[in-house]
């Protein structure tokens, strides 16, 4: 047995290429082959990926369509990718809701572009 001893601690090393940045957007998401939407809170994001709270219980590796609403102040209105659930446990702290990582597998049209500028732009906000 390991005993801490004062000024020691637990190292916890980011793996992500980037760095996640904190940003809480509404999203919509469906199945692939639905077309019923359903609401949920993006809480982080980087190019690769997704922090996701929605109310209802996913598997790893589906797939969904994603829609992605930019703050109002935002030349961008909506960004639209495909996305695969690749991480998931139960909120302590938000009764009833779930949280996510989705991997980003594609985007629609132009809204890769999109998506980068909304990044940017928290960035930004955030140094600034």
């Amino acid at each position: 047995m390991n005993i801490l001893k004062l000024g020691e601690g637990v190292a916890i090393l980011e793996r992500r290429r980037e760095p996640r940045l904190k940003v809480e957007l509404p999203f919509d998401y469906s199945r692939i082959v639905e077309r019923e939407d359903h609401g949920g809170t993006l809480a982080d994001a980087n190019e690769g990926g997704l922090q996701v709270y929605i109310p209802e219980k996913l598997q790893i590796g589906d797939l969904f369509k994603i829609r992605i609403f930019a703050p109002t102040n935002s030349e961008v209105e909506t960004i639209q990718a495909i996305a695969k659930v690749v991480w998931a446990n139960r909120t302590k702290g938000r009764s009833g809701k779930y949280r996510y990582g989705l991997q980003l597998q594609s985007f629609y049209k132009g809204d890769l572009n999109k998506y980068k500028a909304l990044l940017s732009g928290v960035e930004q906000r955030f140094e600034g």
